[in-house]
Formats: structure tokens, sequence, C-alpha cells
């Protein structure tokens, strides 16, 4: 059956939706089934290890995303790593209180290794289903974007609506569930294949890290990513000081962080409306220094309403920083690594917003203004560094 170009482009926005939506709701579930589960000593530290679980194995995923440009249909090997995570975050589930802790931890590291193909490596697959032409590539990647945005908020709030209404464990199986469909889902998106050569001349692990340093516009991309990546990841504790000082309450901080969400959302949509142009590096360095700024406004904002603006402002800010990354791995990625370049870097921007999360929390001195400052500031370095690079390596497009 013909589908035609806007055929593919929805189902592959259909399956990355479910299945990240899937991975980000994962996390809180898990929390909440442990918190509210009557056989365990210490359910708070039992959650954060579970999520700990999810989260980590996304340093494997450089190994993983070989397999996956070796594919000779990538198709199934993305469908199985869905159906994997399913299987796994289910199993976790059922077996926490009921079976020994480790067999409950080694189900969720389970899940979690499939993270890397859920994320990086469905996106490595936009470049062909969207074709050659630019601008229905820079759509594509903007769809891309959305999806994380759609995921990102759907996946924990669905999780926290369906346990206060049934309970953790029903939410968590449906999670599983939204999974399946996401590989079946996949299985409908034209075939991308790789003949026997490619397949063989798959680039090694090693190489593509040594790519990542030796390759100035990827690796220009790939600090700035990280470093803003690890901003982002004390936003929630920011969210939380400032709400505190504006109204005295801190849970206004999940609302500022909704707003973030909701800006991020609104940002996607107009990227996609309105595909990005130019050289993928010099754009990103460009939405960097946006963030940055953005972030910046946040630390002088004097109200809470004027705060909750500000925070939508700055999830749109990130919407087009994102896209223009994704732009280029796409870009600068060769095709015996491009699985491996998208995986990579988005394993190490997970890295380093858990990273920027502990460095939040240790950082609360600082009080709700010059926490946003000086996670601003690192974000205005990052931007700082790819134009200072830029002009000490001339030849870094070669």
């Amino acid at each position: 059956m013909n589908y035609g170009r806007i055929g593919p482009l929805a189902r592959y926005f259909a399956a990355a939706s479910l299945a990240r939506g899937a991975d980000a709701g994962a996390a809180v579930g898990l929390v909440l089934l442990a918190v509210n589960e009557p056989a365990l000593t210490h359910p708070e530290a039992v959650g954060g290890l579970l999520a700990a679980g999810l989260t980590a194995p996304h340093l494997l995923g450089p190994w993983l995303a070989r397999r996956l440009d070796q594919a000779r249909d990538s198709r199934y090997y993305l469908a199985a790593a869905f159906v994997l995570f399913g299987l796994a975050l289910a199993g976790a589930t059922l077996l926490l209180g009921r079976a020994p802790l480790p067999v409950v931890l080694a189900a969720t590291v389970l899940a979690g290794a499939c993270g890397p193909l859920l994320t990086g490596g469905l996106s490595s697959r936009v470049a062909g289903i969207c074709g050659p032409e630019l601008r229905a590539r820079r759509r594509g990647e903007g769809w891309d974007s959305v999806s994380y945005g759609v995921a990102g908020t759907a996946g924990p709030a669905g999780v926290a609506a369906l346990s206060a209404i049934t309970n953790p464990v029903t939410a968590l199986l449906l999670l599983g569930l939204s999974a399946f469909l996401a590989a079946v889902v996949t299985l409908t998106l034209p075939r991308e294949t790789v003949d026997g050569e490619a397949s063989a001349e798959a680039a090694t692990v090693r190489s593509v890290l040594l790519l990542l340093l030796r390759h100035g516009p990827l690796r220009r991309v790939n600090y700035a990513t990280m470093m803003t990546a690890f901003s982002a990841g004390g936003t929630t504790i920011i969210a939380v000081l400032l709400s505190t000082e504006l109204t005295g309450r801190p849970d206004g901080g999940a609302t500022l962080m909704a707003m973030f969400g909701v800006g991020n959302l609104i940002g996607s949509l107009i990227v996609t409306a309105f595909p990005v142009r130019g050289e993928p590096e010099i754009l990103t360095t460009w939405y960097v220094a946006l963030v940055g700024f953005t972030t910046a406004l946040c630390a002088v904002a004097p109200t809470y309403t004027v705060a909750l603006a500000l925070f939508v402002l700055n999830g749109m800010s990130n919407a087009p920083f994102v896209t223009a990354t994704f732009a280029a791995r796409s870009q600068y990625a060769p095709p015996t690594a491009r699985a491996q370049v998208f995986v990579t870097m988005a394993s190490v921007k997970v890295a380093a917003a858990s990273a920027g999360a502990a460095a939040a929390g240790s950082l609360t001195l600082l009080g709700a203004r010059g926490l946003p400052a000086a996670a601003a500031a690192v974000v205005v370095l990052g931007a700082a560094l790819t134009v200072l690079d830029r002009h000490l390596s001339p030849r870094g497009r070669a």
C-alpha cells in the first residue's frame, strides 16, 4: 500500500510518541510503585535505585547502535527493542515486592538498556523516511522533536493520573503496552536497508568516539549539547526554588515545569511548520545562546506569573535547539555510523543531564536567583566555546 510521504512520517510520529512516552513515564511509575509497596523497608531508596536502573544503561547505547547500523532491516531490530522494553518493564512491575530486589533491578536495567534505541536509535531513521530533500528532512526532524515534547509531557502526566485513579501497577503495564504498540507501528514504516558490504563496514564504537572528537562540527555540537543538557538537568530544582521564593510554596514548581513542557511543545510545532534553515552547527550555536538567554531571564522573574511566562519561553527556545542538533547528527554522520552517532550523542546528553541534576541539588545554596544564573552561564559558555573552536579550527568542516 502506498501511503505517500506524509503517511510514513505520521506513522513514525505515532511510533516515536508511543515508545518515548513509555520511556519518559517509566521512571515516574517505578518510583510511585515503590512508595506504594508495603513490603519494602525503604521505598524511596528503592524507587530511586530503580529509576537509576533505567537511566544508567544508556551508556551502552553506542554498542547497541552499531547493531542497528549493521541491521539489514532496522525496523525489526527497533521493534524487538521496544517489545523487550515493554516485557522487562512489565516484569519489574509485577515482581516488585514478590521477588528479590536484585531480580527486579535486573529487569529494570534490561528495560533501560533498550532506552537508547527508543530515543537516538529511532531518530536516526528520520532521514531515510523523509528522503533526500532538505526541507522535507528538516520538517521530519521537527516532528521528531514534537514527539519528544509530547512523550515528555504525556508520559509522566499519564502515569501520575492513572496511578491516582487506579494504581501504579496498571499505569506501568499500560506503558508496556504502549511500547508494544510502538513496535507494531514501527514495522509498518518504509524498509531502510543496508547492503552486505555496508553492513560489514559499519563503523566500530572506537572509531565513532574518535569521530566525535576529531570532526569539528560534530565535536562542537556534541559538547554544546552536553553543556546545555547539564544545565537543563537542574531545571526542576530551579523551578522549586523559584516557586518557593515567589509564592512561599514549593509545589508551584510542578506548574513551572509544566509550562516549560508546554513551551517546548509550542516551539516544536513552530519549527515543524517553519523548518530551520542554514548550517546545522551554526544554528546550534545560535540556539544554544538563545537557551542561555531565556534561562538567565528566569533568574530575574519578579513575580510568579512572569516566571510562568518565562518558563514557557525557555521551553520554546529549547525546541529549535534540539531540532538543530538532530539536523547536525543527520548531516554530518557518515552512513556507516549514523545510528551510532545519534545514539552516542543522545547517551552522553542523558549522562550530562543526570550530572547536572546532581550538581544543582548540591548547589541549592546559590538560591532561586543564583542557580538559574549559573545554569545560564554554563549554556552561554557552551555557545562561546563553539565560536572559539570554529575560529581556531578553520578546516573543521572537512
